[in-house]
């Protein structure tokens, strides 16, 4: 049992909106009160406005987008508020050492004590509304602290006004008081996302030392690519597609079935859908991003793109059926086989080759990180579960395809043509069977030699009886309990 527990905030919730709305007054009022006193330089423009206003929006953002999911992700704006005052004129604390010093542990403390609250460590949420108490108190005592004649007199100044001054701390401490008051704590039992994760992967943290460490000496994915090669005899697959090709699945073909095997192979072992991204080992759980490469048609002027599938390990064969084509009918049912892909990339090429240099290595570094935004990974073919394609459309055998060093794709594999071969059996007669011919290149990073053998020998099993995957799986493993 985990001891960490889940935050969240709910966008139906009015004390969500009412943080909001204060937040943002808090940044508008942060601008607009330094425009009526006058001119700034512009290194207090930097510490005194544009930090604590992208700190403030950068909260909001958060917690109205990922508040349900990512709420712990609110920590990074509330440091970039401690810096903010840690920086700024202290002329209420004055230059007292021990004053200071004290004045810095509080913002610290402060921050990592919210910080554990968030990320679910601290199991008693209310401590967040009552520790913001804390600031609003100092934010009062701040107000007071000008004398009363002094505020009386200048009331009607709004350059000099105490309450002008303190009102953004009013605003942003008031707004999430209210929102910490909205927290709630997810009871559904699952694993939610926390520091270390990504947006298309968990981390996982149960790896032997030698595991967790190998990707920092063996970091490109290509060198530590293992190459499989296999033959697999098709004649149940055969007869397997004629019969769901009778049942009404007119398209039903050997890719469904090599990819519902493969599919139900994850079910079981399910580290075959693990990845490497920042020399860490990640798992996608239940979520096999399956990419392929499509043509409109079948000739050398016919233009192409990439695709991603999502599938889960309860799929049956008419499942990743219907999904697979469902998306494949969806790209080619435009005029120039144009997807999202193919527009994201159009827009890259209009950027000056030097700039779009520096924007792909800002990209790699992003991913490095886990920061790409999920619309990128989605549609990027350089990221998922497995790359497979049909060399047996094209009417050669399969290749060795490389994998990807940007991305985090492990799993490339490739079919070719169907062909006969005459076996002498056991009663000495000569027999014709028909085969498939697979090739996989897979990152030997993210599970064991054996686990792979395991794996492929299951699958063999799986293609010698097409018929399993008719039903979902008895049973799905989890890779991390």
């Amino acid at each position: 049992m985990e001891r960490r527990i889940h935050l969240y905030v709910s966008r139906k919730n009015v004390l969500t909106w009412l943080m909001a709305l204060c937040l943002v007054g808090s940044a508008v009022a942060r601008i607009a009160i330094p425009c009526v006193k006058g001119t700034w330089d512009q290194l207090q423009v930097w510490s005194q406005i544009v930090l604590p206003v992208a700190a403030t929006l950068l909260y909001v953002l958060i917690a109205l987008i990922n508040g349900k999911e990512m709420f712990y992700k609110t920590a990074f704006p509330v440091l970039l508020m401690g810096i903010y005052y840690a920086i700024q004129p202290h002329s209420i604390i004055g230059n007292n050492p021990l004053q200071l010093g004290m004045y810095y542990t509080c913002i610290a403390f402060f921050c990592i004590l919210y910080t554990m609250i968030v990320s679910g460590w601290i199991r008693y949420p209310w401590l967040l509304p009552l520790m913001l108490l804390g600031p609003i108190a100092a934010v009062i005592y701040a107000h007071d602290h000008y004398l009363f004649v002094e505020m009386l007199s200048s009331y009607y100044d709004p350059s000099r006004s105490t309450l002008l001054k303190v009102l953004p701390e009013y605003l942003l401490f008031g707004g999430v008081f209210f929102l910490a008051l909205g927290l709630k704590v997810s009871s559904d039992g699952k694993y939610h996302p926390t520091w270390g994760d990504r947006n298309d992967g968990r981390r996982i943290r149960t790896l032997a030392p030698m595991a967790q460490i190998t990707s920092y000496f063996q970091w490109e994915r290509n060198i530590c690519s293992n190459f499989f090669e296999e033959s697999f005899e098709i004649t149940h697959v055969d007869r397997y597609i004629r019969q769901k090709r009778r049942e009404g699945l007119k398209d039903f073909g050997i890719t469904h079935v090599l990819l519902a095997a493969y599919v139900r192979g994850v079910a079981k072992y399910p580290q075959l859908n693990r990845f490497i991204n920042g020399q860490k080992v990640y798992s996608r759980g239940e979520d096999i991003q399956y990419c392929m490469v499509i043509k409109k048609e079948m000739n050398v002027d016919s233009p192409d793109t990439s695709i991603k599938v999502h599938l889960n390990p309860r799929d049956t064969a008419e499942d990743v059926y219907h999904k697979l084509n469902a998306a494949v009918e969806k790209v080619k049912a435009t005029r120039e086989l144009d997807s999202n892909l193919d527009a994201l990339i159009m827009t890259l090429n209009l950027i000056p080759s030097i700039v779009l240099k520096f924007v792909v290595w800002l990209l790699k570094f992003l991913d490095y990180f886990g920061l790409l935004p999920k619309f990128l990974l989605e549609l990027s073919p350089f990221h998922g579960s497995l790359f497979f394609t049909s060399m047996g459309s094209l009417g050669i055998p399969p290749i060795y395809h490389h994998l990807y060093d940007f991305g985090n794709l492990p799993v490339f594999g490739a079919f070719g043509m169907k062909r006969k071969a005459l076996e002498v059996v056991e009663d000495g007669s000569v027999a014709q069977r028909k085969y498939v011919d697979i090739k996989f290149v897979l990152d030997e990073r993210i599970c064991d030699g054996y686990y792979y053998a395991t794996f492929f020998k299951y699958y063999k099993r799986l293609l010698a009886h097409p018929e399993v995957l008719d039903n979902p799986p008895d049973e799905v493993v989890q890779d991390i309990p």
